[in-house]
């Protein structure tokens, strides 16, 4: 059964960092692509950064370059996302969502998705 579980989330003040964890069950891992995406109160879901599982090649969007990095451990099918220079605008909830093949960064594309977890930035 397709599953996937973010971990990681919680509070952290602006400037700090954070962990994310999507932990993938259910499917033959690197055929994937893992996307992370965020929505906030009252605002559209965003893209945030995915990975193709198969050759690790990524895509970061401009909010977060340089500041967020996706990896992937084929070993224990699970994609990470570290997150550093945290700001107020980063508050929001994270998903992750798998896709089957290389497949672009958009929502679109995705068509199983985690629970989420909640990221809040504040002091």
């Amino acid at each position: 059964q397709f599953h996937l579980v973010e971990s990681g989330g919680g509070s952290v003040q602006p400037g700090g960092s954070l962990t994310l964890s999507c932990a993938a069950s259910g499917f033959t891992f690197d055929h994937y692509t893992i996307g992370w995406f965020r929505q906030a109160p009252g605002r559209e879901r965003e893209r945030v950064s995915c990975i193709v599982l198969s050759d690790g090649s990524t895509y970061v969007a401009d909010s977060v370059k340089g500041r967020f990095t996706i990896s992937r451990d084929n070993a224990k099918t699970t994609v990470y996302m570290q997150m550093s220079s945290l700001e107020y605008w980063d508050t929001a909830v994270y998903y992750c969502a798998a896709a089957p093949g290389e497949a672009m960064c958009v929502a679109a594309s995705f068509d199983s998705w985690g629970q989420g977890t909640q990221v809040t930035v504040s002091t």
